[in-house]
């Protein structure tokens, strides 16, 4: 027995003596040292079969990636505090958590895994224990996770694309990134080793598959048993201090190769080939991310490139229509009456607000009725109808792209054979039930009625946190209509000397744009908040394995997001100067605060600025949070601990200092780019720029999150991942609603319709006085007349009237004081109101249809793919199958040919 076995008895006798009058912690004691539990090896009785790693000390090889005996892979790092010479905790604290570890150290070496214990250079109080897994666990547990293994090369003959010579323009060199062999793969089996593809036993396996093998047993294996409820797994130890870190090892640096001629140097390449900021035009190597991070990290960044991709062809045609809107604002005949100091600068505006706003002339809004132009266009009809048909080709092909994915990473049928259970779930698994299929007994955490429980709990806390979002909504709304009160009231008064401000500071502009700064503050603070609670309700339900747990978390996640995101907008698209009334008699919030109007344009301008401060804002402190927090982390723990020592330091103790990586790994990522892609498809036409800033964000995120993971993260345990999860479906409701949205946007918030209403129909006899179509006195049309005497006490403005005008105008379609139906609608809303629900559903009957042939035209699978697969399983059949039936055919041919023998000797012998 080492020295350190026997330092190990002589604690945890000492602790017995110590604890005896502890009636709780004796028992827990007994329980945790007799009955140390091994889940493939059986029990180990007393304490003297605790097992303990090597010690060794550090050898001065900085990137080493093997024991000290140079021959055993470093496959995991586990990281922990020395107990004796902790100061924060107890000192039966302390030796309480020393148990735990050992135990649990002692039961991953009876799991078949080498362990290896060196001290820290910098900091005498760290411990490094290096896990290897050698060949026989190696083979044990691919079997047990059904990880697919090469059988034989792809011997399917393919044809090159016809933009592959374009393409290799924007392709990583293949000299320095060499393409992956594509292989025909299976799940593997012990029993048929001898058909697998095997050149290198140390090979065989790759640095990402051991290290997923490894962290399967750390998850699984046993510390502790408390009220015959087994503990177990490295996250409860790492969330309990009594380890502080477990991680896989980078190959090398990022900054050079590593001097180990046998390591290839992958972070390196992946950072010079990848996340450097010149590669920002190159395609990604996908299949070397895949290869060095897992296939969760692939696949995000496979969606990521090609979201981006496809996002070229938008912004193109969102700049075209932008463009258009540039060269036609000055052919805009409504913006020059609404600029003309003879028809806008006669027309008297009624005040927007009770007593103390006050009368203003319709020429103000000039610069931005000119902007409108631009956005408020034919190109912004043409664009909302091409972005509807643009996210079903992007659906469409990225299911085809996924399924490529989905078989050259071997992830067909991974949902279905190697998805494995949680360790949270399994651990409270106390309930018996009968299983309907097996008709076997089987544990689960819960039962129906406590299901029933669960979820009605964590749906009620859904609810109350969505309408805690849309009271910050209201919240926001009535600070809009306090505010535009004192905006109306002092703004005027502090900036009438300087004409050139006024023009572009009005009341409406300031309240809009000091209400999207503070509803973007609000957002950002809500997110904190709602990231919190839908973590602890997802822990609550207890989802079986870790897709259902990134599932369920997502939905609530983007729940959450979408009413917090999109809330405002949707306020300004569809309900803001919608249901105003008129100045005798207004609408009331709350029956205390006004209705807010639109512009004389409409609100399309307002929604713009709505979308570009929160889309723009989001952009910058998503990165300065995901790329500044990081570095200056490392920068403060990189100059601390050189500061303290100028000593070489191994490649594990170089990792430990970057920062880990969440539990949550990419969802925060993936929940970015689907709140842009809801940005990018649900307002886009009311903002045409929208995906030419996508596309530019999305450029310099693949890059920033690239460098993160090289530079700044330490390396991911690699997972599997079969699709983009829950956020395809996210995707494909986004799609469907954009329709909805953008046809909506265009009937009901800008003044699209009224004006195509009036060209054709009230510009011209028997409504219009014009001889020819025109959009002359379209302004004059659309501004209806209100007879100042007709003004409420309650409502009846503060400052005196000027001019000999008794009347003033308002932005609606009502008849004029006198009419017998004085100031209800007129015939022209209605004629508006009959092309606007009409244009809704002729556009969004024609683009679901257009989107119907496109989704049958288009499988979801390519017939190369299809070859490809059954191809695959063609082989799995011959070579795993077959010849073990010809194994079988052949015994069971000799023992016939044997008993036929026989039978023939016997009659040979009585004829003769």
């Amino acid at each position: 027995m080492n020295v350190e076995n026997q330092d190990v008895l002589l604690d945890l006798e000492g602790e017995e003596e110590e604890e005896e009058d502890d009636d709780n912690d004796d028992g827990e004691t007994v329980l945790e040292l007799n009955q140390v539990i091994i889940p493939t090896y059986g029990t180990v009785p007393d304490q003297q079969n605790l097992h303990t790693p090597e010690w060794v000390d550090f050898d001065d090889k900085t990137d080493s990636l093997f024991f000290k005996d140079g021959q055993r892979r470093i496959d995991f790092i586990l990281v922990y505090e020395d107990e004796s010479k902790k100061m924060t905790h107890k000192r039966s604290d302390r030796k309480k958590q020393k148990r735990k570890r050992q135990v649990y150290e002692s039961n991953l070496i009876n799991n078949g895994l080498h362990l290896e214990a060196t001290r820290s250079v910098l900091d005498e109080k760290l411990i490094f224990v290096k896990v290897h897994a050698p060949w026989e666990v190696l083979c044990t547990y691919a079997e047990v996770m059904h990880i697919k293994l090469p059988l034989q090369h792809n011997d399917l003959k393919t044809r090159d694309s016809a933009f592959n010579w374009f393409s290799r323009f924007f392709r990583v060199d293949e000299n320095i990134i060499k393409p992956e062999q594509e292989f025909f793969t299976a799940p593997f089996q012990k029993e048929h080793l001898s058909n697998f593809y095997i050149q290198d036993k140390d090979t065989f396996f790759n640095p990402a598959t051991r290290s997923r093998i490894v962290h399967f047993i750390l998850s699984r294996v046993e510390y502790a048993t408390k009220n015959n409820v087994k503990k177990f797994g490295i996250n409860k130890l790492l969330d309990t201090g009594i380890y502080k870190a477990a991680f896989p090892l980078h190959d090398s640096s990022f900054r050079h190769p590593s001097t180990d001629p046998s390591c290839p140097s992958e972070r390196y390449l992946l950072y010079r080939e990848w996340a450097h900021p010149k590669n920002i035009f190159k395609l990604q190597p996908l299949d070397f991310i895949r290869k060095y991070y897992g296939e969760k990290i692939g696949i995000y960044f496979a969606w990521l490139g090609f979201y981006t991709n496809m996002l070229t062809v938008a912004a193109v045609v969102g700049v075209g229509c932008f463009l258009y809107g540039c060269l036609t604002k000055d052919n805009c005949t409504w913006s020059q009456e609404v600029c003309d100091p003879n028809i806008g600068g006669n027309i008297i505006m009624c005040p927007q607000c009770d007593k103390v706003c006050t009368y203003w002339n319709l020429n103000i809004t000039c610069e931005s009725s000119k902007k409108l132009c631009i956005f408020d266009s034919f190109g912004t009809l043409v664009f909302a109808v091409f972005m509807g048909i643009w996210v079903t080709f992007f659906l469409e092909f990225w299911k085809r792209r996924q399924a490529e994915l989905e078989y050259e990473w071997d992830t067909v049928e991974f949902l279905e054979q190697e998805e494995q259970v949680r360790p949270e779930y399994e651990a409270r698994c106390t309930h018996v039930v009968m299983n309907e299929i097996t008709q076997q007994e089987e544990h689960v955490p819960y039962t129906a009625c406590g299901k029933c429980v669960r979820m009605t709990f964590c749906t009620s806390a859904i609810f109350f946190w969505i309408l805690l979002i849309i009271a910050s909504v209201v919240g926001i709304i009535v600070y809009r209509l306090s505010v535009f009160l004192v905006f109306s009231a002092k703004l005027s008064q502090h900036i009438s000397g300087t004409e050139a401000i006024r023009k572009y500071l009005t009341p409406q502009t300031a309240t809009s744009v000091t209400a999207s700064l503070i509803s973007f503050v609000v957002i950002m603070i809500l997110n904190i908040i709602y990231e919190k609670v839908a973590i602890l309700i997802t822990d609550f339900e207890l989802p079986r394995t870790q897709t259902d747990y990134e599932n369920s978390l997502t939905t609530k996640m983007f729940l959450f997001q979408f009413v917090n995101y999109y809330s405002s907008c949707f306020y300004i698209a569809f309900f803001k100067g919608k249901f105003v009334g008129h100045p005798g008699s207004p609408v009331y919030w709350l029956g205390k605060y006004r209705n807010e109007e639109c512009d004389p344009g409409g609100c399309l301008l307002e929604l713009t600025t709505q979308l570009a401060i929160i889309v723009g804002g989001k952009a910058i402190w998503n990165n300065i949070q995901e790329v500044l927090l990081p570095l200056v982390k490392n920068l403060i723990g990189r100059y601390s601990a050189a500061a303290r020592s100028e000593k070489v330091v191994a490649r594990w103790e170089h990792d430990y200092h970057l920062q880990p990586i969440g539990k949550l790994g990419l969802f925060y990522e993936y929940l970015e780019m689907v709140i842009q892609f809801g940005f990018v498809t649900l307002f886009v036409a009311s903002f045409p720029l929208a995906p030419l800033l996508a596309l530019i964000n999305n450029m310099l995120e693949i890059r920033l999150d690239a460098w993160k993971l090289t530079t700044q993260f330490r390396r991911m345990v690699p997972q599997k991942a079969q699709d983009i999860g829950a956020w395809q479906p996210i995707l494909q409701g986004i799609a469907i609603l954009a329709v909805v949205t953008n046809a909506m946007i265009i009937a009901f918030t800008s003044d699209m319709i009224p004006r195509l209403v009036y060209y054709w129909s009230f510009s011209v006899p028997p409504y219009g006085t014009h001889s020819s179509h025109t959009m002359k006195g379209y302004i004059n049309s659309t501004l209806s007349v209100f007879n100042i005497a007709d003004f409420k006490n309650v409502s009846k403005p503060l400052s005196p009237w000027f001019g000999n005008q008794m009347t003033c105008r308002y932005r609606d379609l009502r008849y004029p004081p006198g009419h017998q139906h004085q100031y209800e609608h007129n015939i022209y809303y209605w004629h508006v109101i009959a092309a606007k629900l009409a244009f809704i559903i002729v556009m969004e009957h024609v683009i679901y249809f257009v989107k119907f042939i496109i989704s049958y035209a288009i499988p979801d699978v390519s017939q190369k793919t299809k070859s490809k697969v059954k191809r695959e399983k063609y082989l799995t059949q011959k070579l795993l199958h077959e010849n073990d039936l010809k194994g079988v055919k052949k015994t069971m041919g000799k023992i016939a040919d044997k008993i036929i023998k026989g039978a023939d000797s016997t009659f040979r012998h009585k004829d003769e």
